[in-house]
This record gives C-alpha cells, sequence and structure tokens, in this order.
C-alpha cells in the first residue's frame, strides 16, 4: 500500500497538484469510504474518524459533499427498478421441472 501511495503521490506531484487539493481529494475519498462502510450514518462514520458529528457535517460540507446524495446513493433502487423475485423464481421453477 505504501508504493501505491508514493506513486500516486508522485504522479500527482507531476502533474501539478497542489498540496491543498491533494489534501482535499484524500479527506473527500477518505471520508466517502468510511461513510459508505457506515451506509451514509454520519454518527457511526465521526465515531470511527474520531471527530463529533458536527465536525464531520462542517467537513462534507467544505468538501462540497452532499450528505443527503451520499445517503441516496445507498438506498437500494425503487421497487420499479429491481428484479422480479417471483418471476425470476418461478422462470426457474419451469425450466426445473421442464415445464412451460
Amino acid at each position: 500500500m505504501k508504493r501505491e501511495l508514493d506513486a500516486l503521490v508522485i504522479q500527482m506531484y507531476s502533474s501539478g497538484v497542489s498540496y491543498s487539493e491533494a489534501v482535499r481529494q484524500f479527506k473527500r475519498r477518505y471520508i466517502l469510504e468510511v461513510l459508505a462502510q457506515h451506509r451514509g450514518n454520519q454518527c457511526k462514520a465521526a465515531e470511527e474518524l474520531g471527530m463529533h458529528r458536527n465536525t464531520l457535517s462542517r467537513t462534507l460540507a467544505e468538501l462540497e459533499m452532499d450528505s443527503t446524495q451520499i445517503r441516496y446513493g445507498m438506498r437500494r433502487p425503487p421497487a420499479s427498478e429491481r428484479p422480479r423475485i417471483q418471476s425470476i423464481a418461478s422462470t426457474f421453477n419451469r425450466s426445473a421441472t421442464g415445464v412451460r
């Protein structure tokens, strides 16, 4: 992992990415990963990050991350977009018994 991080730092520096932008992008990605692991739950994510929930909320605003969209993106798709379990099961049963 250290080699990958070193390579990324070298690539960003060579590309002219400023220190402040590199830190900003790291924070965004790290926080997004922790939030994803906690399904958008800011209280649990903040606890894991070692900060208060209000600090996490403020940091999300500073990084222009919309916590509502983060939570919405982690929800199941609407029923209309989900495959029908019943129709899949009946298709399986018909093919297994040879009935059409």
